[in-house]
């Protein structure tokens, strides 16, 4: 019997990988796995120890009667908790004020004035006559009323009344010499 029969070579596909190649140890590439991962989470202002920034939609409660965080919810509160986790529902309130503008502020007032922006809590409209920002100031009070029964209390922290922004009669063909512009109060 020659050596061969007597002892078998194993083949490639019986012979563990480790054998054929020269593999980097597991501990290895566990620590420069890890080390990616810190260097990632540091890049994106991650250190260790700071406390989670997830919080969850609804806080779970654990053994009590009646309905749930993990029960269906409506979708108007689901989208609300959304908006709260992403940073406030300013662009939905934005939204139906301007839907609602006419409804919100009364026929009359609508007629005299207009929606132009709402950021942070600050409400910013457009008087069309000099006489409507001052008549608007003094209704300030009664529309941020208004605006904490319909939208909620906190919503609409302040209210900033601008001028008509008419024409500028300073430059073009139609120029006429004088006095200049009437009821802008600039």
């Amino acid at each position: 019997m020659s050596s061969e029969e007597l002892f078998p070579q194993p083949k490639a596909a019986d012979t563990p990988l480790r054998d054929l190649v020269e593999l980097t140890p597991p501990r290895q590439v566990a620590l420069g796995a890890l080390g990616r991962a810190k260097a990632a989470a540091a890049q994106r202002g991650y250190r260790p120890g700071d406390p989670a920034r997830r919080r969850p939609l609804v806080p779970v409660a654990v053994g009590t009667a009646g309905p749930g965080a993990r029960d269906p919810q409506l979708i108007g509160s689901t989208v609300s908790g959304l908006l709260d986790q992403l940073g406030g529902p300013s662009d939905q309130v934005a939204g139906v004020l301007k839907h609602r503008w006419s409804e919100l502020v009364g026929p009359q007032v609508a007629e005299h004035c207009e929606y132009v922006s709402f950021e942070g809590g600050a409400l910013t409209l457009r008087a069309h006559s000099t006489s409507w920002a001052t008549q608007l100031k003094f209704l300030a009070p009664a529309m941020l009323g208004r605006f904490a029964a319909d939208l909620g209390d906190g919503i609409v922290l302040e209210i900033t009344v601008l001028n008509p922004g008419g024409p500028r009669f300073k430059t073009g063909p139609k120029r006429v010499a004088g006095r200049g512009e009437r009821d802008t109060f600039r």
